[in-house]
């Protein structure tokens, strides 16, 4: 099986373009996978050092007003398209996936041209508009959200929820548990402001640490960000930190951290929240107020509505409405494992799988 892959910008696109990849090459040993991607985007960084083939192609994405920018877009676009037919012919491709990013735009969009069967995987509840632009082309639609299901054409819609979910459902608890040296009775809370930091919760949560410090049967594990890791670690000597609290800059076994985890406040990115959900894990979520579409409170929201999680905007967190929030729910037994099982609920640690077997039905045909 010969299978090309496409998506990029951000990690909520790239990772899980990886596990749909990883998921292939386990059904299929001596199968090949070839990425393509932007030169420019993260993508030819992460997929290198994943050990999958890369290959490049110029594009770039539209503005959202009337610019003279896009129509050098479109140009790009039908030159990106030409190419991609050239890799896809060279590499004998036989399905195409895009996950997202308008990277993937003009590489399905030419599979689709050149009738080679396609699918495109949504991450989030409201669809972005390169998949909306391709859901006129493509074979099959995956969906992470059951909710996004009416932003598509009914008969090639299916829900798989997110591949990034798979990975995360496998991990260990107790490897994470022991990497980060928390005592067996207290509960992990997970405090992350994503891997560049977010300076809304970094302030957030240096204003709850003097009270969080005396919950002695809680630990805090704060993920600061490389950015931001240094000047944290200053403010919080200041207030001296008790042995209840533990701050990184990065966690590199973030799979297993996030199984022996109770509760987590973080933003709420797609690939985050598949991964939350595969574990059942109750979260505080702050989506980013300056994503495309407002993606994140779209997807926060969803969780909220279904029990699994409590929004905090960034508008109104503070210090006072953190702490709030989290005794409100590890402070209360029943309320902690009905966000459990909703979010449970909501996960599908299988997703890789479903989406695997989506392709193969269309190669199959």
């Amino acid at each position: 099986m010969k299978i090309i892959v496409s998506g990029g910008g951000t990690g909520g696109h790239i990772y899980p373009a990886l596990a749909i990849a990883k998921q292939i090459i386990e059904q299929h040993p001596d199968g090949k996978i070839l990425y393509i991607g932007s030169g420019k985007g993260l993508e030819a960084d992460i997929v290198p050092k994943a050990g999958v083939d890369f290959k490049a192609i110029e594009i770039s994405g539209f503005k959202r007003s009337l610019s003279i920018e896009n129509i050098k877009t479109i140009i790009r676009f039908f030159r990106a398209v030409t190419e991609s037919k050239k890799m896809i012919r060279e590499f004998g491709a036989d399905a195409v996936v895009g996950t997202g990013g308008y990277v993937c735009g003009p590489v399905v969009y030419a599979a689709a041209k050149l009738g080679i069967p396609t699918l495109v995987h949504e991450q989030n509840v409201i669809p972005g508009l390169t998949n909306k632009f391709l859901s006129r082309h493509t074979d099959r639609i995956a969906v992470s959200f059951s909710g996004s299901a009416q932003y598509f054409p009914k008969d090639k819609v299916v829900v798989t929820g997110n591949p990034r979910a798979t990975e995360v459902a496998k991990a260990d608890p107790e490897q994470g548990r022991s990497s980060l040296a928390v005592r067996p009775s207290r509960r992990i809370i997970l405090v992350v402001g994503g891997s560049r930091g977010a300076r809304a919760i970094n302030e957030a949560f240096l204003q709850a640490v003097p009270e969080l410090a005396t919950k002695k049967d809680l630990h805090f594990i704060y993920v600061t960000g490389e950015v931001h890791y240094q000047k944290v670690k200053e403010q919080l000597e200041k207030h001296e930190i008790q042995s209840n609290v533990s701050v990184y800059p990065f966690i590199y076994n973030m799979p297993q951290v996030l199984a022996a985890t109770d509760l987590i406040v973080n933003r709420a990115g797609a690939s985050f929240l598949a991964e939350i959900t595969s574990l059942g894990i109750p979260s505080i979520l702050i989506p980013s107020p300056y994503v495309t579409n407002n993606h994140q409170e779209k997807n926060a929201r969803w969780l909220e509505e279904h029990g699994a999680a409590t929004v905090i905007l960034e508008k109104d967190l503070t210090g006072p409405s953190l702490i709030e929030s989290i005794d409100h729910i590890m402070m209360n037994k029943t309320k902690w494992f009905e966000m459990k099982a909703a979010a449970k609920k909501l996960g599908e640690p299988k997703a890789a799988n479903k989406l695997y077997e989506e392709l193969k039905r269309l190669v199959s045909k």
